[in-house]
């Protein structure tokens, strides 16, 4: 084993890198229900109120062994949409929430070598599909882009596998945007963010200044212009959401160029995080025909490595990767540590803000109910969801929670 790849276990058993990538976005072009990586603004909150009364346990109601990977589940009306892998090959089934019935499935041959360093997560997929205007979009590991109808799960088109991959596996989640549908193809020092005709395939705009990293686009609209911001391989970037212009760019990378944390936008400011490197917020501003982002705050305690932040508020709510994973609040305006758990939350957590409540999701296959306050942790209710680590991020729509975990979708009443 070389010594890159010794340093690189030495990072949370190497590997999990790569699994929630897969990002505020801003406009709507998936429906109000689940249907995307992070739900239906792409920023792990939804309007849909949790119970007032937590039970002392939930009910479950259905399970299904669906195969492997980190892939999240969507769900789009009655309809749960989840990609896994059996043996060689990438599956994406529809599911009924109500009874768990499989209603149609695609499945096509993906083979592919997992990075030494990443074995114990497995081959994947590890990006969540986004469903739209009643076509689903899946993003395999080894890269291959798929839209299916919804409905049928008819194949209306599908890309080869490119050439190069990012070392660890595609894991950014594909983001529908009306007409087009958004991925970062390609890999190591060799990739195109890509603006892909959601009804053909055929490409509409290409950036080719990075290769892609395991984080997932968003869109956000500022100053009047529709900004796609994600993190890429070894930068922060924004381009035009229109044409694929770039708008602006500043260097960014973490050890073993892990970027793998979702941005998330308030107005005009622009959150991010990766392994070992803080939290950071820059304010994005034009500056005559430029676009500048200015340092805002950052904070050097609390960096995250996989774990995607949540706002609430005026406090942003994440999970540090410090102290085997603990939990923290931050002011917004500032950057200011407000709590931090003591630790030992898991290696990572799916967090959902829910108007009065946080559901947070661990690696430890717990669901933590908390209040989202600034002032302390404050956790209502700790159930056990799964009964093997969950890496994916859950989805919550119409009083249920559907979660995957190694290998079952499972399905909890709300």
């Amino acid at each position: 084993m070389s010594q890159r790849t010794i340093r690189t276990v030495t990072y949370f058993r190497g590997a999990a890198l790569i699994v929630l990538m897969g990002t505020v976005t801003l406009a709507q072009s998936a429906t109000s229900e689940w249907s995307q990586w992070r739900g239906p603004h792409r920023d792990g909150t939804v309007t849909t109120t949790p119970p007032a009364n937590w039970p002392a346990t939930l009910t479950k109601r259905w399970e299904l062994t669906v195969g492997a990977g980190h892939s999240s589940p969507v769900v789009a009306g009655d309809r749960v949409v989840v990609q896994a892998r059996q043996g060689e090959r990438e599956i994406t089934r529809a599911i009924a929430l109500s009874t768990g019935k499989e209603l149609w499935r695609d499945e096509y041959a993906a083979p592919y070598t997992v990075n030494p360093a990443a074995r114990a997560h497995g081959p994947g997929p590890k990006s969540t599909p986004a469903v739209a205007n009643g076509r689903v979009f899946t993003f395999g590991i080894a890269g291959v882009l798929s839209a299916l109808d919804l409905k049928t799960g008819k194949l209306l088109w599908r890309t080869p596998p490119p050439a190069v991959l990012p070392e660890f596996g595609t894991a950014m989640s594909p983001l529908a945007d009306g007409a087009l549908v958004i991925a970062h193809v390609g890999g190591m020092n060799n990739g195109a963010l890509t603006a892909f005709d959601a009804a053909t395939g055929a490409p509409r705009w290409r950036w080719t200044g990075d290769g892609p990293a395991y984080a997932s686009p968003v869109i956000a609209t500022i100053g009047g212009t529709r900004h796609v911001i994600t993190q890429t391989q070894k930068s922060m970037v924004s381009v035009n959401a229109a044409d694929g212009t770039l708008l602006w760019q500043t260097p960014f990378s973490t050890p073993y160029e892990q970027n793998s944390v979702t941005p998330v936008v308030r107005g005009d400011l622009v959150i991010y995080s990766g392994l070992d490197q803080g939290v950071t917020a820059v304010r994005l501003a034009r500056k005559g025909n430029q676009w500048v982002a200015s340092p805002a705050w950052k904070n050097e305690q609390l960096p995250m490595y996989m774990s995607s932040p949540v706002v609430n508020g005026t406090t942003l709510y994440g999970l540090s990767h410090r102290n085997r994973g603990q939990f923290f609040a931050l002011d917004l305006t500032t950057g200011k540590t407000l709590w931090t758990t003591q630790g030992r939350e898991g290696e990572n957590a799916s967090l959902i803000s829910a108007g009065s409540f946080m559901l947070l999701t661990t690696t430890n296959s717990e669901l933590i109910v908390a209040r989202p306050n600034p002032a302390k942790f404050e956790e209502l209710r700790r159930y056990t969801v799964a009964d093997s680590p969950v890496w994916a991020h859950p989805a919550l729509a119409r009083r249920a929670l559907l979660v995957k975990d190694a290998d079952k979708l499972i399905c909890w009443s709300m």
